[in-house]
């Protein structure tokens, strides 16, 4: 008896497997995207080299800004909160497969039903039981496994989602860190800038004091004096709100953070190796966490469309059951029974739920392609700069060479009694502004390469 039972079971199970084969549904392509033949427009060359073999580590060379991006990666809460997430897609992806095959339980019971049929001859009714369960959805059209290949996409979604946020952290905290050195090299400027107006006050008081300017070239002075010396408060301000950004990418309370080298003395590679178009939709993690959402969207579809199809479910029990404890070992029982189910008529919900997911695909279809459209713009728009920023900075050391020079002829006119102090006064705010604005283009000429190296990609 045990044994027929078995053998039916499993010849039941092996027609279900074959049976299951057939996959109804739409396998997923990616849409043509008409890539350009380059990534960099208006050129006539083609970079086949990349970014991928470029480690974080070894672009930047401040060993202090390595620390605090490594810090970051570990300590911050979106980091976190994404590796949690990939645990939860993780464990959603496990329950999905565990759905395509067979649910074996156990049952152990025992009961005592007292009957009075008519109300004159109640009757005890004992039974015990001890009983292995078996329940099995049969994959026929493929809804078990596009549900399957939908959890799947979702969670390699996640997982992506997590290497392209770990790209902008480190970009994030890289930036974050130059500008704070770039705030650190303006207050020295204008420190030593509020050094030279204090000499200056104090040389047109003596000048004044013995006739030899009025009174007027002392005040200019005292002005200048004052209009630097409003500067700091505010550079010292941006310095500790910025310090706090960087506290919150570590994820840590505001707090000081350590500088390294100087603004100046950060070096970042001249340029970056660019890609071909194919690569560069691979190396982005943000573009395949595009595509794999793409890919769960077409796998809904798939299960919408299977839907539409008859459902056949399989359960049964093996084991004992009896009315008397003791010959419960005795007294084998078991059944198997298969379940068909088929939607006839719900008003068009079916149908209306393939058109839904449809339309879902649809939308996806075109945030990937927009996705697209947006990383070689990135990309475009970081070349583009990286380039310009170079030329700018060349501008600024040449115009703060000359401003310098300026201010140097211009005192020695003044101690000579050529010019008036109101030239010192203009070649001294022209100097000042030459070096904010060479700061400025240090600063500008290291962000460059880091957005560019983050819209190639780098590093993964």
């Amino acid at each position: 008896m045990m044994k027929r039972g078995v053998i039916i079971c499993f010849s039941v199970i092996c027609c279900a497997v074959v049976l299951s084969s057939c996959k109804i549904g739409k396998r997923y392509a990616r849409p043509d995207l008409n890539l350009p033949g380059r990534i960099e427009a208006n050129t006539d060359t083609l970079d086949t080299t990349s970014v991928e073999g470029i480690a974080w580590e070894s672009l930047y060379a401040d060993d202090t800004l390595k620390e605090l991006i490594a810090k970051a990666l570990e300590n911050n809460k979106d980091m976190k909160i994404a590796a949690a997430r990939i645990k939860e897609m993780m464990a959603a992806k496990r329950i999905s497969f565990a759905n395509m095959l067979p649910e074996v339980g156990a049952r152990i019971y025992a009961e005592k039903e007292r009957l009075n049929y008519g109300g004159d001859e109640p009757k005890p009714d004992p039974e015990s039981g001890a009983k292995l369960t078996f329940s099995w959805e049969v994959d026929l059209w493929g809804n078990l496994r596009w549900a399957n290949e939908a959890a799947i996409a979702s969670y390699m979604a996640t997982v992506e989602g997590q290497r392209a946020l770990r790209l902008t952290i480190v970009a994030e905290v890289a930036s974050n860190y130059y500008e704070l050195c770039a705030l650190d090299q303006e207050l020295s400027i204008v420190q030593q800038t509020l050094e030279a107006r204090r000499e200056g006050v104090r040389l047109a008081k003596l000048r004044y004091e013995g006739g030899l300017t009025s009174e007027t070239s002392y005040n200019q002075a005292l002005v200048e004096l004052a209009r630097t010396e409003t500067l700091i408060p505010s550079l010292e301000r941006q310095i500790k709100i910025k310090e706090s950004d960087l506290s919150l990418l570590l994820g840590e309370y505001t707090g000081d953070i350590p500088r390294g080298l100087s603004l100046s003395d950060q070096r970042l590679p001249d340029s970056l190796p660019v890609g071909l178009p194919s690569s560069l939709l691979e190396r982005r993690p943000d573009m395949r966490q595009a595509e794999y959402r793409l890919r769960a969207a077409n796998a809904r579809v798939g299960v919408a469309q299977t839907n539409l199809f008859p459902k056949i479910t399989l359960t049964g029990y093996y084991g004992f059951e009896s009315d008397e404890l003791s010959s419960l070992l005795k007294s084998p029982a078991g059944y198997i029974l298969g379940n068909l189910v088929q939607p006839i008529f719900a008003m068009g919900k079916n149908r209306a739920k393939v058109k839904a997911e449809k339309a879902r695909y649809e939308q996806e279809v075109y945030a990937y392609e927009k996705s697209v459209l947006i990383a070689f713009k990135e990309v475009n728009n970081a070349i583009v700069t990286a380039r310009k920023v170079k030329e700018i900075r060349s501008s600024m050391e040449n115009l703060e060479s000359s401003a310098r020079k300026y201010l140097e002829l211009a005192q020695l006119q003044y101690i000579n009694g050529v010019t008036s102090y109101m030239d010192v006064l203009d070649a001294q705010r022209g100097l000042l502004e030459a070096q904010i604005g060479l700061n400025d283009a240090v600063l500008s000429e290291l962000l460059s390469i880091v957005n560019l190296y983050k819209a190639l990609g780098g590093g993964y």
